[in-house]
């Protein structure tokens, strides 16, 4: 029996990310309120340390080891912001890191993970099991292997973001939050369910690799080969057994965005609220402007996962 985690886990998670963690601003768009006839509130968290949500968790996980795992040191597997989320989490923390990275992660992820001072060793993602290698080498190793998603004190980090915009907003008919292998969608629906209880709460992932609605529609985990999208943060094969217990309970239901929707809301964000926002990060109001929701009158909370995108291919895309 999976011991889930619950609210109580993310207000001590945010106790201890206090000081550490960037309390995000919620931002307003009163052209994208006219755009889609409702109130939106955007968390976001592509002004987190490190670019994205992944630092709350990352943080919260290791901020939790003892003597013996600190001296030690953590491994991680990631394509990118839970890389760099545990890359300054241990560097912050003392703790040495390795991270196992695909070897199409985006330069300016692999660059920054290494730059915070994590030994940083790649694989081909297309033909490499992640999470057989990293058992592996962490076990050759000694040290603790924290995956990007499903891991208790990572979800409940994850859902300080969601925490925080309805301390900051009050409660709300609708929240859209991204989903890859359900690390924030989890935590956001412990904190939804706190703080927000009549909120419907929707997951949105790559249309492309749509495991996660397979998997509620379906009540198991449904595995997929590894997507192809420019939401390279979303790019999982699977829920994790943690979060797609947590997500089958509170979770409203899962929409896609394809990636024209999601360079079109990167285009939005540039020109209308001068901010980069990732692919990935933009998930959410790609399906508020294109999933069919009746959002009319409402008020609507999207978070905005991340902003770590390389600067060349982002102007490349959006061009």
């Amino acid at each position: 029996m999976l011991s889930l985690p619950t609210y109580d886990d993310v207000s001590a998670a945010a106790a201890r990310l206090s000081g550490h963690a960037h309390r995000t601003p919620v931002l307003r768009s009163t052209t994208a309120d006219q755009l889609l006839g409702c109130e939106l509130f955007f968390k976001c968290e592509n002004f987190q340390r490190m670019g994205a949500f992944k630092f709350r968790g990352g943080f919260n996980a290791l901020s939790k080891f003892d003597a013996a795992q600190r001296k030690a040191g953590v491994l991680a597997f990631s394509s990118g912001n839970h890389a760099q989320a545990i890359a300054l989490s241990a560097r912050l923390l003392g703790i040495p890191a390795t991270i196992l990275m695909p070897l199409d992660a985006p330069r300016a992820k692999m660059d920054a993970t290494r730059g915070y001072g994590a030994e940083v060793i790649t694989f081909d993602r297309y033909k490499e099991d992640r999470e057989a290698l990293s058992r592996k080498l962490a076990t050759e190793r000694g040290m603790t292997l924290i995956p990007p998603f499903d891991h208790p004190d990572v979800m409940a980090g994850q859902g300080t973001a969601a925490k925080e915009l309805f301390e900051d907003v009050g409660e709300l008919d609708v929240l859209l939050v991204p989903l890859g292998g359900g690390g924030l969608l989890s935590g956001s629906a412990l904190s939804t369910r706190a703080l927000s209880p009549r909120c419907k709460l929707y997951g949105v992932e790559p249309e492309a690799g749509d495991d996660g609605r397979q998997s509620l529609r379906k009540g198991e985990i449904v595995n997929i080969p590894t997507p192809q999208t420019l939401a390279d943060g979303a790019q999982t094969q699977h829920l994790g057994q943690y979060t797609f217990e947590v997500i089958r309970k509170n979770v409203d239901d899962i929409l896609v965005a394809s990636d024209t929707q999601l360079v079109e809301a990167m285009r939005f964000f540039a020109e209308r609220m001068k901010m980069i926002v990732e692919p990935t990060g933009c998930l959410g109001f790609a399906a508020a402007r294109h999933a069919g929701l009746d959002l009319a009158g409402k008020r609507v909370g999207v978070i905005l996962s991340g902003g770590n995108v390389d600067v060349a291919r982002f102007g490349e895309l959006v061009r």
